[in-house]
């Protein structure tokens, strides 16, 4: 959904075509997630179909231009103004991941961890270069930017839990400490 509102976003500030779409949203982003052209006209289409967009006419050089209609400021207002739902998180391929390398035999998943972890570290030490020699006038790829930091930073300590829990989990019942009355006691 956030392509579709991004464009809409773009267009509230002025017209333009779908190649103009994408290089604002990639330079916005910093490419992050850099755009297909043909999502950006198969996404203005749709938003064209459901009102939120119309053609206005065209650059001089064959290309169509897109307006925000009415319908769509409202759109995209409506956008900013709602937090994003934590109701249907996005899929998490590592999690998946995870979650099978525990349940097939002959997984190492130690190994899994361990890979990803390096992997992980690396593109967190990437970032923070990245960052180190951006500019402070790049505010929204410096907002991208770290939240890229932030999740890599959160996925390390989340792997060093998993790594914790299956340490504990081979460890078998015998390993785990009993709570005595006294520790149970408040």
């Amino acid at each position: 959904m956030s392509i579709r509102q991004g464009l809409l976003a773009l267009l509230a500030q002025e017209p333009m075509y779908g190649y103009q779409l994408r290089a604002e949203f990639e330079q916005r982003t910093g490419a992050t997630w850099p755009l297909n052209v043909g999502q950006v006209y198969t996404t203005l289409g749709r938003l064209e179909r459901d009102g939120f967009v119309q053609a206005a006419g065209d650059d001089g050089e064959g290309h169509v231009v897109y307006g925000i209609t009415d319908a769509g400021r409202v759109e995209v207002r409506g956008w900013f103004d709602t937090p994003v739902s934590r109701e249907a998180p996005p899929r998490d391929e590592l999690a998946i991941k995870l979650a099978m390398a525990v349940t097939v035999p002959d997984v190492d998943v130690r190994a899994v961890v361990q890979r990803q972890r390096t992997a992980t570290v690396r593109a967190l030490q990437d970032y923070t270069r990245l960052k180190q020699t951006g500019s402070d006038g790049e505010l929204a790829w410096l907002l991208v930017l770290e939240s890229l930091i932030f999740a890599a930073e959160a996925e390390v300590r989340w792997l060093d839990h998993c790594e914790a829990r299956l340490a504990r989990a081979s460890a078998g019942p015998a390993a785990r400490p009993t709570p005595t009355r006294k520790a149970v006691r408040r």
